[in-house]
């Protein structure tokens, strides 16, 4: 094959995950503050409000560390796809950030807010 031919992939697959970092791991990081300064929000409560919220605090709680392990493994997945499979990184690099929003919604609907 001569040199003058250009290869027919997408030379910038990368720039996707790239942005999907600089996206994801801030916000995830924004979300995990959020959501361990969440337990704040019920400091003057009465015990019967205070009952409540705990319990579904530890459930959110474990819903949205896990949510963001898994944006974060959809994150690296990207970078792995991206030269194999260009479609498909890109496509997990949008996957990413949104992963963490959903988590973060889910999160605030299982707590029982005050």
């Amino acid at each position: 094959m001569p040199d003058n031919v250009m290869d027919s992939r997408p030379r910038h697959t990368w720039i996707a995950s790239l942005i999907s970092t600089v996206v994801t791991l801030p916000l995830a990081f924004i979300v995990l503050v959020f959501g361990g300064l969440a337990p704040m929000a019920c400091d003057s409560c009465s015990e019967a409000d205070s009952d409540r919220f705990d319990a579904g605090f530890g459930t959110a709680w474990t819903v949205l560390c896990c949510g963001l392990v898994l944006a974060l493994i959809v994150l690296v997945a990207s970078w792995a796809l991206n030269q194999r499979r260009p479609p498909a990184g890109a496509a997990l690099a949008v996957l990413a950030p949104g992963t963490v929003v959903l988590a973060w919604v889910v999160f605030m609907s299982l707590v029982d807010w005050p």
